[in-house]
């Protein structure tokens, strides 16, 4: 019987505990939206549903269409992402059945999704169930939460207390904070001028916003500072105003953390693994 994590959300942070988890030795299926919203596309496992699969650090995951072709995939590689947001393919895990479905047993479900508010995740889904930051309470909605801010307790696994409440202030990188992360300046379909990976002047145009309305002329989307596109949201998606779709690192030389796992997401990977297998070493699976 073959050893299944299930993670919502397949963002960058995610990425790095699905990276994680399947080194360990976990078949990981990831459950996504249809239009993932990450910035961070070159590496998060989320990119696979607009790209039909992709690599991150060595590890390769394909998107299945079906439940049908996602435990095939599983079975054969260990990891694959499939466009199910609301975690329907959980009805085949349920504890009058041992949680065991099509050769798989159900270990844990983590939930990654980082909307900053519990989406619907509950403790009934899975033996153990694991969440990240803010939103979430130990004891009622999961059986343990992670905190993702950064500082000393960034990784901590909390079994009695909630993670911290989200400041909306990005940890600081070379002097910038909020200014390193942009947001859609108007509703549309964005397009991309640049690229993941690009160094960017001040003021460059990184990106275009096309309106509804083709009479109106699109809105440029400008770096706030010279440096590194580290972060583009896919192009094409239908933004609002407002929403996160890009990021700047001004540290220009940095280029290989474009496409690997960072600090931060290695941190939260090992810590979710600890608490997998620490429920795992108490005999609950």
């Amino acid at each position: 019987m073959k050893e299944l994590v299930i993670v919502r959300g397949g963002g960058d942070i995610a990425s790095g505990i699905i990276w994680t988890l399947r080194n360990a030795g976990f078949h990981v299926l990831v459950l996504e939206q249809p239009y993932p919203s990450a910035i961070r596309l070159t590496v998060s496992f989320c990119n696979a549903v607009y790209e039909g699969s992709c690599r991150i650090e060595g590890l390769a995951c394909i998107a299945a269409r079906k439940e049908e072709e996602a435990f095939r995939l599983l079975s054969e590689d260990g990891l694959a992402v499939l466009t199910d947001p609301a975690g329907e393919c959980l009805r085949h895990f349920l504890p009058d059945k041992n949680w065991q479905y099509s050769g798989f047993r159900l270990t844990a479900l983590v939930d990654a999704i980082l909307a900053k508010y519990n989406t619907g995740t509950h403790m009934g889904m899975a033996p153990f169930v694991a969440a990240l930051g803010p939103g979430f309470t130990p004891g009622e909605d999961c059986h343990a939460a992670v905190e993702t801010m950064r500082g000393h307790d960034l990784g901590r696994i909390l079994y009695d207390r909630c993670p911290q409440e989200n400041t909306g202030v990005p940890g600081m990188i070379a002097g910038h904070a909020a200014d390193r992360v942009i947001h859609a300046p108007a509703d549309g379909r964005i397009r991309h001028v640049r690229e993941i990976g690009d160094i960017a002047e001040a003021g460059e145009i990184i990106a275009q916003i096309e309106r509804a309305d083709a009479a109106e002329e699109p809105v440029p989307v400008r770096a706030p500072f010279k440096g590194l596109i580290r972060g583009l949201i896919h192009e094409g998606y239908p933004v609002q105003k407002g929403l996160k779709i890009a990021d700047i690192d001004p540290r220009e030389s940095e280029l290989k953390n474009c496409f690997t796992i960072s600090d931060k997401a290695r941190c939260i990977g090992g810590a979710v693994l600890t608490a997998v297998m620490k429920h795992v070493s108490e005999g609950k699976v």
